[in-house]
């Protein structure tokens, strides 16, 4: 008998989240639809995390580097959330596989660690197409690996990402399991994407209404990532892994974006698996809207709530339960 996912409409989309998607409509998606994907753009890709150093983490927040990884990374802290790591939250930045790293997300990273109370490890995986996406992956497993070396309990790590980090996050628990590794306690994606086909994007109800991703494009994307890959094959898609051994899921996604394909596909699956998977629908909301908190002010209860499952999935009720 298979247990559904339990899915969570979550209505409300003010002012300021409204103006960001016109705003999205009207700039970025016409931009996005017409870039071209060669080796060329790519090479600025790079430009993002430049422009991540105007994103200020919040006053009170701490950073350290941290080295012994084969890439960047930093712990990040909250405003008033001890540093001691006997509960972490394992974070993989999003930014489409080719772009973004520890500035970028540093900002949403910090609120996250504030919500949850704890410290948050941020990977700055190395990214194709530099690399292909199995050194990626390898890089985020390496990471929890470090964590369960320096004597975190599994069963207080956090795994977490958004957008291609979603995918990572996922992928990361799928193979470490595979590995021998022991499972950490949860997961919780931000707009994972994760479904490697394009069909079921492109029929959704919302590729018309997405402020900036054309389902299309992604196809762009996914010959650059997955170049020769099989859509279906277990070791790269997780919508074709054997899922059963993952622990409790949270997923959020934006009500108007072409990902919410991708969630509501992956929450079906989870369900099918047994495995406890939570989510969330965010009325209005674009993909990753937890970044612009700011202006889409949606995005701060939705950080709270991530930290609301970090401390449920590593309480001592939770440990025992599993």
């Amino acid at each position: 008998m298979t247990v559904a996912a339990v899915v969570e409409e979550r209505a409300g989309c003010g002012r300021g989240a409204r103006l960001l998607a016109a705003l999205m409509r009207r700039f970025v998606r016409p931009f996005v639809a017409r870039l071209p994907w060669t080796p060329l753009t790519l090479r600025f890709a790079g430009l993002i995390e430049l422009a991540g150093a105007l994103l200020l983490a919040p006053r009170g927040t701490r950073t350290a580097a941290v080295n012994g990884l084969g890439c960047a990374a930093e712990w990040v802290v909250g405003r008033g959330v001890a540093a001691d790591p006997r509960r972490v939250i394992l974070y993989f930045h999003g930014g489409g596989f080719v772009a973004c790293g520890l500035r970028t997300h540093r900002r949403l990273i910090a609120r996250i660690s504030r919500a949850a109370g704890m410290p948050v490890l941020s990977v700055a995986y190395r990214m194709p197409p530099k690399v292909p996406i199995a050194t990626s992956i390898g890089d985020c497993v390496d990471a929890y690996r470090w964590l369960l070396g320096r004597g975190v309990d599994p069963g207080n790590i956090v795994v977490a990402g958004d957008s291609a980090g979603g995918y990572l996050a996922l992928t990361t628990v799928l193979d470490a399991v595979r590995d021998g590794l022991p499972r950490p306690a949860g997961i919780a994606a931000l707009s994972p994407f994760i479904d490697l086909d394009l069909d079921a994007r492109v029929a959704h109800a919302n590729e018309p209404l997405d402020p900036f991703i054309p389902a299309r494009r992604l196809g762009d994307l996914v010959r650059t990532v997955f170049p020769g890959v099989e859509p279906t094959d277990p070791r790269l898609s997780p919508l074709h892994a054997d899922l059963r051994e993952l622990p409790p899921v949270l997923i959020q996604v934006g009500g108007i974006e072409v990902l919410c394909s991708d969630a509501e596909l992956m929450a079906e699956r989870l369900g099918a698996a047994d495995v406890p998977c939570t989510l969330q629908i965010w009325e209005g909301q674009l993909h990753v809207f937890q970044v612009f908190a700011d202006l889409s002010r949606e995005g701060l209860p939705a950080i709270d709530e991530i930290g609301r499952f970090a401390r449920d999935v590593t309480s001592p009720a939770a440990a025992r339960a599993a």
